[in-house]
């Protein structure tokens, strides 16, 4: 193998790999997905070199697919990633993730006078895509927030 050809990240036998992550999106999802709490392996690269894209991220879950809720999430942070399912170090199933309408549960507010975050109660978000920027409008407070300005993540 030349210097340009090696391998950046390990493989993976068994699991679930997120690659095109937009740069800068992975540590999100990683905290969106729950991740951190995950007992088995998880395998993050940042600012890859892609000839497509100039720069990406990429997540690779040993031992978990993930499921097509989780994979609507990721689309939220990054609209063009591609999920890669992986059995015996083989790529058995690729797909790109698609933007949900509706997330639910797994966002704070950032509202901080939002009813879901002052009452025990789950939040719920409408998934604004217009002129390719995505915004998410809280359904009890009507606030619109551009997906940068999520911060907080509740664990399902």
């Amino acid at each position: 193998m030349t210097k340009e050809n090696k391998l950046l990240v390990a493989a993976i036998k068994n699991g679930t790999v997120i690659d095109h992550i937009t740069a800068g999106q992975a540590l999100k999802i990683i905290r969106l997905l729950n991740l951190p709490e995950y007992e088995k392996r998880v395998t993050v690269g940042l600012n890859l070199p892609s000839r497509a894209m100039g720069k990406k991220d990429l997540i690779k879950v040993e031992g978990k697919e993930l499921a097509q809720e989780d994979v609507n999430r990721v689309a939220i942070f990054s609209p063009q990633s591609t999920i890669n399912i992986i059995k015996d170090y083989k790529i058995i199933k690729k797909f790109q993730a698609e933007i949900p309408e509706m997330i639910e549960y797994v966002i704070v507010c950032p509202n901080p006078k939002c009813i879901t975050n002052n009452e025990k109660m789950s939040s719920r978000f409408h998934v604004i895509v217009k002129r390719g920027k995505t915004k998410l409008k809280c359904h009890y407070c009507e606030k619109a927030f551009d997906r940068d300005e999520i911060r907080e993540y509740k664990n399902n």
